[in-house]
């Protein structure tokens, strides 16, 4: 057998007489995509339908010269852009926005806005920044958060995420670009995602020939800035971001001699976008998200607190969510299709005061796949109730177990109750009965949501739901 000695010996000999490309010599950071319930045809689905809507709520720089300009940059950081066999559509659009900030669709729909532009120093910079969106697509973490959405949050969560339980639309984005990334889910990345973006950003920027500091570089001077920029409400800053990027252009090899960093074509392009006539913002305002079925609506979303909530009517509505048919109080509302939809009565969905539509009273009806082919057994949904239990304790930090799971029926069909305990959207703490039925579909799961004090006025209905399941 081949020592790791000789192993290392032939590699360092192949590095020396360059038969290695830069990006086989280095020790680099691997990294991959999380899990993810949408295929990589619906993030270009839903990429292209949120681009849509960005670029009616956002005032666009329209020049063409600046758009190729972003399209040529985009494409040749794209050529060293590891998709993981995936193939991206890809559009590049400068925003007429002053504010330093970027991001990009699922799908790959990337924005720039022109403050970014205009905020760089040299061409390498404006690239870590692009580079750094392009990774979130790579990585897939927009439908990643989606799916995590989907399968884990509960009252503070439910924001309108892809495909929609208030209806496909993003929720609570507002007019201008900084807004509608802070009111999507899509755009919600955690630290972690941050750190894999910066990291395979650096990645890119040293494969495609430019000097990968400049990633370190621009974080450092946004974080310098008096003001904090756009760029981090809906890009969370994570500790040591650039020790991490300086760790990783060591493990890269370091910084090539022959790195670039800026280029006539750049500093042409600053001064087009600098003779851009500045774009008047519009008020910030949540949009409408649609509803259907009961003809309910979440636009002009109430602040929390400001409804008092009807006690729920004993007569009940007919509903059929595709895996099963359903009854639910009269005076109440329908948000979502298909197997994800919200039941909620007006005032249930409220804006908790960060602009995005959260659910407090109500219910939400939901499908989280499951790996392998899914088993009716006893012991698979307990093992799939703990999954999603575990999960939810993960995105809500002061989540807690007040009954652990029981068995139970629902329709005939194995199911198991749990109680919660979280924080409420309209204040103080809420109650959440969470029951799960292991299908072929996947897990279902209902999650009926009201405060604390004011479960038991909402205990009668929530049953009335449930007692009504009917599986196809």
């Amino acid at each position: 057998m081949t020592s790791r000695t000789h192993v290392r010996s032939a590699f360092l000999v192949f590095a020396a007489l360059g038969l290695l490309a830069p990006g086989a010599r280095a020790d680099r950071t691997k990294l991959k995509p999380g899990m993810n319930s949408f295929s990589p045809q619906q993030d270009v689905q839903l990429g292209k339908q949120y681009a849509a809507e960005a670029e009616k709520q956002s005032p666009m720089c329209n020049d063409p010269k600046v758009d190729a300009y972003l399209t040529k940059l985009g494409h040749r950081l794209i050529d060293h852009l590891n998709t993981f066999g995936n193939e991206y559509p890809w559009e590049f659009h400068c925003v007429n926005d002053k504010a330093i900030n970027a991001f990009a669709l699922p799908g790959g729909f990337v924005f720039v806005n022109r403050g970014a532009i205009e905020a760089a120093d040299y061409e390498a910079e404006l690239a870590a920044v692009m580079a750094h969106e392009l990774s979130h697509v790579a990585l897939r973490h927009g439908t990643n958060q989606a799916t995590k959405a989907q399968y884990a949050q509960l009252g503070s969560g439910i924001a309108g995420i892809a495909g929609g339980i208030l209806g496909g639309t993003v929720g609570a984005a507002a007019s201008g670009l900084g807004q509608f990334a802070a009111g999507s889910v899509l755009l919600k990345y955690s630290r972690g995602a941050e750190t894999q973006a910066d990291v395979m950003g650096t990645q890119v920027l040293y494969d495609s020939g430019y000097d990968p500091r400049a990633m370190a570089a621009f974080f450092e001077k946004l974080s310098g800035s008096a003001a904090p920029p756009e760029f981090f409400s809906d890009h969370p800053n994570p500790d040591h971001r650039i020790e991490r990027v300086d760790e990783e252009i060591q493990k890269l090899g370091g910084v090539p001699e022959n790195a670039q960093r800026d280029s006539p074509e750049f500093e042409t392009i600053k001064k087009e976008v600098a003779a851009l006539p500045v774009a008047a913002k519009p008020k910030p305002g949540v949009a409408a998200a649609s509803s259907s079925g009961s003809g309910g609506s979440a636009a002009n979303i109430p602040k929390a607190g400001t409804v008092r909530v009807a006690t729920p009517s004993t007569s009940l509505a007919g509903l059929d969510i595709g895996i099963a048919k359903l009854q639910y109080p009269d005076n109440w509302k329908k948000y979502g299709n298909g197997k994800e939809v919200t039941l909620a009565p007006d005032g249930g969905v409220v804006d908790p005061g960060n602009g995005q539509a959260a659910l407090a009273y109500g219910v939400m009806i939901a499908a989280a796949k499951m790996s392998g082919q899914p088993s009716s057994n006893q012991e698979a949904l307990k093992q799939a109730t703990q999954k999603l239990i575990d999960s939810l304790q993960q995105e809500n930090a002061n989540m807690q177990v007040t009954e652990p799971p029981s068995l139970g029926m629902l329709n005939n069909q194995q199911a198991m109750t749990t109680y919660l305990r979280n924080d409420s959207p309209g204040g103080g703490m809420e109650t959440d009965m969470l029951v799960t039925v292991l299908r072929p579909e996947g897990l279902i799961y209902f999650v009926c949501v009201a405060p604390e004090k004011e479960f038991n006025r909402f205990q009668g209905a929530f049953n009335s739901v449930l007692d009504s399941v009917r599986f196809k």
